[in-house]
């Protein structure tokens, strides 16, 4: 680990951090272990960072703050104010995005605290000068009418395949209870309950541990009641997350949900327009759905017919002062137009 008698390279303690991170050693502040997910956005970093120094032909050295004189401690601070130009530039040349950028940026803070707390090595502050790159990503649901039509349009339905009603299935429900696809998808016939005439579903998050318990409809039992089965430890059939974003473009193509809406990404803060890698042609809506826009549809359309917040982020799993709970949030333009209007009716008639 140590290059001299009072530095170290920075790959291995970031690899002893993945380490501890991955062992247990290293917690949430919940006390919990690290999710999957978060470990593999460590060894994003890391591959960044070797990749780095590969280019450079250099090795990326931390000198022990407190053994610093006034004179090296000027030097030291100009080592990562390059350091962190340069590896930016670097990253950017691998055709990122400002958002994906700031994840690795905001690890790599996240890593520094931890050689200085937890491995008792002096880092000093240059890190702190590490400014995060933030992306504002474009977040789009479905309307409350397009969702009716699906769960309602008889005519639809009968149109489909077994395999695109089993998508518009998954979807649906998935709009209605506002889990991830990975909770989604893995639900049992245990997870349901009925109590005083009413049928609840309990989920335990993969992602974060916490327990949801949300009242179901009886469009949603219908559905469930559909794919029960004695032979299969989960109600849905197992598929994978790529096979469900591919089929439910598929699935929304077939509804004709095929308006132009142009797609935009942030690189050093200016907004760069994406095409379609296969075809360069500007996104449809069918195009840019995935398995998110079940979980923000979910959250908009419940905030929309009036459920608190409070009640959503109970369902939803946000916590009560959670930043990530708006980023789910996008109000239909039909529904903006309806309060809007009444404000200017209320306006004009006083």
């Amino acid at each position: 680990m140590k290059k001299g008698l009072c530095s170290y390279l920075l790959v291995p303690l970031v690899e002893k951090f993945i380490a501890n991170s991955k062992s247990g050693k290293r917690l949430q502040l919940t006390g919990k272990r690290l999710s999957v997910g978060t470990i593999e956005n460590y060894h994003y970093l890391l591959k960044h960072l070797n990749g780095f120094e590969k280019n450079k032909g250099i090795q990326i050295r931390l000198k022990v703050f407190n053994k610093l004189n006034q004179t090296t401690l000027l030097v030291e601070k100009n080592y990562w104010k390059r350091f962190y130009r340069n590896f930016l530039n670097y990253l950017y040349q691998q055709k990122i995005f400002d958002n994906y950028a700031g994840m690795l940026i905001k690890i790599l803070r996240t890593v520094f605290r931890y050689i200085e707390e937890e491995m008792l090595i002096s880092v000093g502050p240059f890190y702190k000068s590490f400014h995060v790159p933030k992306e504002e990503i474009q977040i789009i649901t479905l309307s409350p009418e397009r969702l009716r039509f699906l769960i309602n349009d008889d005519l639809f339905n009968s149109s489909l395949t077994k395999e695109q009603k089993l998508i518009k299935d998954i979807f649906i429900l998935g709009c209605t209870v506002a889990l991830r696809f990975s909770d989604l998808i893995k639900i049992r016939a245990q997870d349901i309950s009925h109590f005083d005439g009413k049928h609840y579903l309990s989920v335990t998050a993969i992602k974060t541990g916490k327990i949801t318990k949300v009242q179901l409809p009886e469009y949603a039992i219908s559905i469930i009641n559909c794919y029960q089965s004695k032979s299969q430890r989960s109600i849905f059939p197992g598929i994978s997350l790529w096979w469900f974003n591919k089929s439910l473009q598929g699935l929304f193509e077939v509804a004709n949900w095929t308006e132009i809406i142009g797609r935009y990404r942030s690189v050093r803060g200016k907004a760069i327009k994406i095409l379609q890698p296969d075809r360069k042609k500007e996104f449809r809506f069918c195009d840019s759905v995935s398995s998110h826009l079940m979980r923000r549809t979910a959250i908009t359309t419940m905030l929309m017919n009036g459920v608190p917040q409070l009640v959503v982020k109970k369902i939803s799993g946000h916590a009560g002062d959670s930043k990530s709970f708006y980023r789910y949030v996008d109000l239909a333009q039909s529904f903006m137009d309806t309060e809007v209007t009444r404000h200017f009716e209320k306006l004009i008639s006083g």
